[in-house]
């Protein structure tokens, strides 16, 4: 048997963040190894330039994922202002950065999934931080604020984390039961479970996928594997090695 912490992601905004080329930012349709380090770290309050922090943070968990719902493309068109640097010289503000003598514009295209959803499961490796038990209670009370991806992408629902003794992967995502969506929003129906029919109405779930990463038990075989670039190497420099993914499609059929 093996333990999981299960998390429910949803926001209407989220940006899974892929290699970054020139003014483009691209988003996956699914949550990025980095992205979900990130979210545990933030919850835990592991900064950023806390190298060894981090390192236990990258070699303590991994991740499977149930995409319920991928979501509709968003494509952002953004202009920024920055200050030119002098040589070997910081800004440590922005409003600093600002005072320069010199001022430059920056563009960028940046791309989010819309109403995008997914199940999440944590498996924890020797060395990690913190226990399933303690990250599952950071992650009700976190010590940072949690975002989908990028900070204007905040959660639109609690996580709800929830730990599960199973023999799979595909058993932990397959067999957690969160509350339904809208009627977190309507108190009238708090007991029904995700997908009831103003789900499927709201958010047409009609497939699911599956990814997980090298040395998970699955449960199921994987119909490809991909080659992802979300393996941080060094966070303060913004740094990421390639990792292989496992990848199945299952069909959901409608009731």
């Amino acid at each position: 048997m093996t333990d999981f912490l299960l998390m429910r992601l949803y926001g209407p905004l989220a940006s899974w963040g892929e290699i970054a080329v020139g003014e483009t930012r691209h988003s996956s349709v699914h949550p990025s190894r980095s992205a979900l380090l990130g979210l545990l770290g933030a919850a835990l309050g592991i900064r950023r330039d806390d190298d060894k922090g981090q390192l236990a943070l990258n070699h303590g968990y991994r991740f499977g994922i149930r995409l319920e719902c991928v979501g509709t493309p968003l494509r952002d068109y953004h202009t920024i202002q920055t200050g030119i640097q002098a040589r070997k010289s910081y800004f440590r503000t922005r409003r600093q950065e600002m005072s320069a003598d010199t001022l430059g514009t920056i563009l960028s295209t940046r791309e989010y999934r819309c109403d995008s959803m997914a199940i999440v499961a944590v498996e924890k490796l020797d060395g990690a931080p913190a226990d399933l038990m303690s990250l599952a209670s950071a992650l009700r009370a976190p010590f940072f604020p949690l975002y989908l991806g990028r900070k204007s992408c905040p959660l639109a629902v609690p996580l709800m984390p929830q730990i599960m003794s199973v023999r799979n992967l595909r058993d932990a995502l397959d067999g957690v039961e969160f509350p339904s969506m809208l009627a977190l929003a309507d108190k009238r129906h708090t007991n029904q479970l995700w997908p009831n029919q103003h789900d499927r109405r709201a958010f047409r779930p009609d497939a699911v996928r599956y990814y997980w990463e090298d040395g998970m038990i699955a449960g199921m075989d994987a119909d490809f594997d991909s080659w992802r670039h979300d393996q941080p190497l060094s966070r303060k420099r913004w740094q990421f090695t390639p990792r292989r993914e496992w990848v199945a499609l299952k069909e959901v059929k409608e009731p």
